[in-house]
């Protein structure tokens, strides 16, 4: 029987680099077969700045307009190249709440947030993207503003870590599909525990990169990543099915400092109660 399409929600802010946060997710729709949804929230208190409740309503509804005209025309500029339906919402409210809600409604596969480096994605004084992180367990996309995916050319794909983990997610193997051969495998190890070759099969090509883990890691990481000119990279975020902190702080790090987009796997009980058939 077939599968469901993959459901990407887009969390959006609607600056400056959210064209090609979208370009870059609906470049990934087409390689995987997905459909695509925009959600944009913005605080209240943004929006409602007097206490007088006609000047209030009246406010509410000029920038209600004034943000679906801005969505529509957004969604037009990024579509025209690509042949996948892009669907959008919006809501006024508590940033966190709000998203909380449409994650719970809508049920993603893939959540999309563009990465602000040096906030992690401020909304309202939010930290939207470390609030989804912990959230969310199913697969979350970090789009690099100045790297975007793009369908109509093979992935430089790179996996952090887990190759199995990787391979026994039926996503990433989808995206095999559309890279282009060697695959670049990282490892980040303590220099204690040694290189521990894992046992997987691919029929591609694969190179693999050992660092140790010291205080230079993720900076020797990004140098190696844009030698290689790699455009996504899959990092295993959860430790034997768990969230780890450890991982999480590593995360935050990648964030930060990798000029490249991330693609954070699922816990693997989200993907199964999500696969359908």
């Amino acid at each position: 029987m077939k599968k469901n399409k993959y459901k990407i929600l887009v969390l959006a802010d609607l600056k400056k680099s959210t064209s090609t946060t979208l370009k870059s997710t609906l470049s990934l729709a087409e390689m995987i077969g997905a459909e695509v949804e925009l959600f944009h929230v913005k605080s209240a208190s943004e929006v409602v700045e007097r206490d007088n409740q006609l000047s209030a309503i009246r406010t509410i509804n000029h920038d209600y307009l004034a943000t679906d005209k801005k969505l529509k025309k957004l969604i037009q500029s990024v579509s025209e190249n690509h042949q996948i339906n892009l669907n959008y919402s919006f809501a006024f409210g508590n940033v966190k709440h709000e998203i909380a809600n449409c994650i719970e409604e809508k049920q993603p596969d893939i959540i999309v947030l563009g990465n602000k480096k040096n906030n992690l994605l401020h909304v309202g004084g939010n930290k939207i993207i470390q609030f989804v992180i912990k959230q969310f367990n199913g697969t979350i996309l970090i789009a690099d503003p100045n790297n975007s995916l793009d369908s109509s050319k093979e992935l430089s794909l790179g996996v952090l870590n887990s190759m199995n983990a990787m391979l026994n997610n039926s996503l990433t193997e989808t995206l095999l599909a559309n890279t282009k051969e060697p695959l670049k495998s990282f490892k980040i190890l303590e220099k204690s525990k040694g290189l521990n070759q894992e046992n997987f099969s691919t029929h591609i090509d694969t190179v693999e990169y050992v660092f140790e883990q010291n205080d230079n890691a993720i900076n020797n990481l990004s140098n190696y990543i844009s030698k290689n000119n790699i455009n996504l990279l899959c990092v295993d975020r959860f430790e034997n099915g768990a969230k780890n902190k450890t991982k999480t702080q590593e995360v935050k790090s990648m964030i930060k400092k990798l000029n490249v987009s991330l693609l954070l796997t699922s816990n693997q009980n989200y993907s199964l109660k999500h696969k359908t058939i």
